[in-house]
């Protein structure tokens, strides 16, 4: 990877058919976004993890630091100019909502909620993030994307709320705003990532807060207890070197090449890996309709992954 590699294919992105030329790189995109997909699953169990040794406010700052200084590093590696000016407001809308927001308000949600239930909410981040993109974009998927995206949501939030036996939590309201804020980040990342090079974009973003991780850290740590376990050095330097750049940086390179609306989808299939993720390294039991959810969201998956012709309108 250097520093000129484009996080898009200008042409994938202009020309839309049938032919074999455009099929390619959108079958990259879709790999990208799905390998993003894989490392946020194991985002909730590696904050709980970390919880385990550290508290929310320190995990989160810690996170928010580590992540900022290896995105640092690899921007002054690499020798990456500035962006120029006019993307930095995009780029604190992305802060806010990838960098700080979700994680904040995610990792003081499981302090209350399992990583199944907080799965739930979870679930409805594809919907979301579509919802929000079609606003910010002018685009205009089809009633087959709506109604696949509709019915994949539904099915999440069907199996993943009988897993966590009906029950509401308390961190419910936090879970919600995180959606809201993510999907922002998501769709204007996704834009920005048209524009700049896609690790580049969650790279500055990360940069951006490297001051909120700071303070963050300082404080947490000076009023917040730290018990040092294996497990919880492992789901900090997950989150914040997995989640918050590795996985960050497939993502928004995917989403640039086949869309924040599509990309978003595959991420209907991120509840039922994280509740797989939550049996081998929780220790928390499985139900066997899994197999049977699982199933259903794939061809839902499927469905809103075919080319539907949507219409887009205003800018990208």
């Amino acid at each position: 990877m250097t520093a000129q590699n484009s996080a898009t294919l200008p042409h994938a992105i202009a020309v839309r058919g049938t032919g074999t030329g455009t099929r390619r790189p959108a079958l990259g995109g879709t790999t990208l976004a799905a390998a993003g997909v894989v490392t946020f699953s194991l985002t909730f169990p590696g904050t709980a993890w970390g919880l385990e040794s550290f508290g929310p406010w320190s995990l989160f700052g810690l996170r928010c630091l580590l992540a900022g200084l290896t995105a640092g590093a690899f921007l002054l590696a690499l020798r990456v100019p500035v962006p120029a000016r006019a993307h930095w407001a995009g780029l604190a809308v992305v802060a806010g909502g990838v960098v700080v927001g979700f994680p904040l308000l995610t990792t003081l949600a499981l302090q209350t909620s399992t990583t199944s239930h907080a799965a739930v909410v979870v679930g409805l981040l594809p919907l979301t993030t579509a919802v929000v993109s079609s606003l910010r974009t002018g685009a205009r998927p089809s009633r087959r994307f709506w109604a696949a995206a509709v019915a994949g949501a539904v099915i999440v939030l069907g199996f993943t709320v009988a897993q966590s036996g009906g029950a509401l939590s308390a961190g419910d309201a936090l879970l919600f705003a995180a959606l809201l804020v993510c999907a922002a980040g998501y769709t204007e990342g996704g834009r920005l990532a048209r524009l700049l090079p896609g690790w580049q974009v969650i790279a500055w973003a990360l940069v951006v807060c490297l001051p909120i991780g700071l303070i963050g850290s300082a404080l947490g740590l000076a009023y917040e207890p730290v018990e040092l376990t294996g497990r919880g050095v492992a789901g900090l330097v997950w989150v914040a070197v997995g989640s918050s750049f590795l996985g960050l940086f497939v993502w928004y390179r995917g989403m640039a090449e086949i869309g924040a609306a599509r990309a978003s989808q595959l991420q209907l299939a991120q509840p039922l890996l994280t509740l797989l993720w939550s049996v081998l390294l929780l220790g928390e039991h499985l139900s066997p309709a899994a197999p049977v959810a699982a199933c259903a969201v794939l061809v839902c998956i499927a469905v809103t992954q075919r080319p539907d012709g949507s219409k887009r309108g205003g800018t990208t």
